[in-house]
């Protein structure tokens, strides 16, 4: 292995762990929501468990109950704190290009062949993943830092067929806001805005009331 692997690693090692996520004594929290989309308005409650698992109250939509629900599950898995060995232990690096931004570019080999990410002022600002039979490209603008690590705010993401290249759906925007909770950051806005049947879909989710859940009490 050559020491430029060993560097690019290293540095692509940095970002990974400069991410913030919830430590192991996360209990879970429960939050009012108000979920708009367009012209439509739906409210109700919302509960992420200590397990990540999530669950959505009193909104009788299905449709919009589950979009407040994968949302939550959206967020909720990337809190997970995972060792950089468990993700990334059967992957190689190398450097790629740098842009004139000053993005490093890491080419990922190994299980994650073919995927490629580029970093800023340790954080990743570009990803490039194979995922679940498509290609998802995200680009992160700006960033929320928390003390405890980084929180993207404005970034979009587009997705194509990895075998022809087609694009899959247009490019679709993301806004986040978050708010320190007792020892955790907790998402209270994300605006969504992309295209549906030729028009520009709006939808806004807003988290509200932020209360952590009691601990588990270890049985004696």
């Amino acid at each position: 292995m050559s020491a430029n692997t060993l560097d690019a690693k290293d540095l692509f090692q940095a970002a990974y762990e400069n991410r913030y996520t919830w430590d192991e004594n996360f209990p879970g929290y429960t939050a009012d929501v108000t979920f708009r989309e367009n012209d439509r308005t739906f409210t109700g409650q919302v509960r992420v468990n200590q397990d990540m698992s999530t669950e959505v109250f009193n909104i009788e939509d299905q449709e919009a109950a589950a979009q407040v629900k994968s949302q939550l599950w959206e967020t909720a898995i990337h809190r997970v704190r995972r060792s950089f060995e468990q993700v990334h232990g059967q992957n190689t690096f190398t450097y790629g290009n740098t842009d004139e931004s000053g993005a490093v570019e890491i080419l990922m080999g190994g299980k994650s062949e073919g995927d490629r990410y580029k970093l800023r002022d340790n954080e990743v600002c570009h990803v490039h993943r194979h995922i679940h039979g498509v290609v998802v490209t995200i680009d992160t603008f700006s960033s929320h830092e928390t003390g405890e690590g980084y929180l993207s705010h404005r970034y979009d993401s587009i997705y194509h067929d990895p075998k022809t290249g087609e694009l899959k759906g247009g490019k679709t925007d993301f806004e986040d806001n978050y708010e320190q909770v007792g020892d955790y950051y907790i998402l209270t806005s994300r605006v969504i805005t992309g295209e549906g049947n030729g028009e520009t879909v709006t939808k806004e989710f807003g988290f509200s009331n932020v209360k952590l859940l009691q601990p588990a009490m270890a049985e004696v």
